[in-house]
């Protein structure tokens, strides 16, 4: 986003943190040249102090607080004397980044839109990191704050409009806005990554991406146990997260390391080559109310890709794999339910499979194209400036 505003002729200013996700320390090279990082792709980047994650939910927790406390404070000073027109949020999670925008919004004047790519405090309670109703309460009373001071609001799935809503005392300024395909992914002939042998008559089952709760590794192993025998089904996981160390173990305790290859992270650039082995691309969603009114940021780089999907989710992400007419869907946490998706889009002819594929990545182009929704995002922080200027001339 940051790279193709800046092409199109605005200046881009980025409030960030030290950089440490998803390992919880900030990373060596930062630390040995953090200057090599206030710039990236024509735009000038402000890190502001902050608690690493670290391992933990207290830790978690305050590395949020931090933020809040550092953005707030410290990047209100490195600020200082500049102007801007409009404030964006970007909000994979956690909430409370919107609390230093709202801030520098009131000290710069000028209007905040907030893009909400993760629901507060819905998904708290569907990956049980809160379980309190209390808690949970004070937490929406903070999501009721940060919406309402808002200039716009978007949501990342139209499923997300009604719970936005419900924190938001003017529905008017919600608006749909989803995450688009980036075209990295697009890449035709791109060279096999060397990490995975070429097996001839292996069909290879691909998941790329973070490995959360919210992922549902527990029903995926279940189902690479199921096909534990079939020597003809590999899985491959590209990717860490607050499972990976879980997962390494699970792998071993059921002895599915033939089946299962656990690779790690590597930058986003790297990803066709490792999306070029696969027969089909994995969607993993937990069984969760929240979690079915989500489009998983991955479905779009997928469909990009030209490779079939396979989702065992819910809701607004299945509904998503239907209408592209990509590949196949099953219920959210059913493991046996995935194997028979499996083994169907393994039965496929080679050409059946492209043209689930050719599917995706048309449907792609058409609803999640970058250059599409970066005229979108514009004309928004357009109205953004036009209604708040319009507030300030009537008070």
């Amino acid at each position: 986003m940051v790279t193709e505003l800046v092409m199109r002729g605005h200046e881009v200013t980025v409030l960030t943190g030290k950089p440490n996700y998803p390992a919880g320390k900030v990373f060596d090279t930062y630390r040995q040249n953090p200057d090599d990082f206030s710039k990236y792709e024509g735009a000038r980047v402000f890190r502001v102090p902050m608690l690493a994650r670290g391992q933990g939910s207290f830790r978690l927790f305050l590395n949020y607080l931090s933020f809040v406390v550092g953005a707030g404070i410290w990047g209100a000073w490195q600020l200082r004397g500049q102007s801007f027109d409009v404030i964006f949020v970007y909000e994979p999670s956690p909430v409370t980044v919107g609390l230093p925008a709202i801030l520098l919004g009131r000290l710069k004047r000028v209007p905040v839109v907030f893009w909400a790519l993760d629901l507060w405090p819905e998904t708290l309670a569907a990956i049980g990191i809160v379980r309190s109703p209390r808690v949970l309460g004070w937490i929406g009373l903070l999501v009721r704050f940060i919406y309402n001071h808002c200039t716009i609001i978007l949501g990342q799935s139209k499923g997300f409009l009604d719970s936005i809503i419900k924190y938001c005392a003017d529905p008017q300024k919600v608006r749909y806005f989803p995450s688009w395909a980036e075209g990295v992914f697009s890449q035709s002939n791109t060279v096999k990554a060397p990490e995975i042998l070429c097996c001839e008559g292996v069909f290879t089952v691909l998941f790329a991406g973070n490995v959360g709760e919210a992922q549902d590794m527990p029903a995926v192993l279940d189902a690479a146990e199921r096909l534990k025998g079939n020597s003809s089904i590999r899985w491959v996981i590209v990717g860490d997260g607050r499972k990976s160390d879980w997962l390494l173990t699970e792998v071993a305790r059921r002895e599915l390391q033939s089946n299962v290859l656990l690779l790690g992270r590597f930058p986003i650039d790297r990803m066709p080559s490792f999306y070029a082995h696969a027969d089909a691309l994995l969607v993993p969603l937990k069984k969760d109310p929240v979690f079915s009114m989500t489009i998983p940021g991955k479905v779009q780089s997928y469909l990009m890709s030209g490779i079939p999907l396979i989702g065992m989710l819910d809701g607004e992400g299945a509904a998503v794999i239907e209408l592209a007419r990509a590949g196949f869907i099953c219920p959210a946490g059913d493991s046996s339910a995935l194997v028979g998706a499996i083994l169907k889009m393994a039965a496929l002819s080679v050409e059946e499979r492209v043209r689930l594929g050719m599917n995706g990545r048309e449907y792609a182009e058409t609803e999640f194209g970058r250059n599409m929704l970066m005229g979108r995002l514009e004309e928004i922080l357009g109205e953004a400036i036009v209604a708040y200027n319009s507030n300030l001339v009537v008070k």
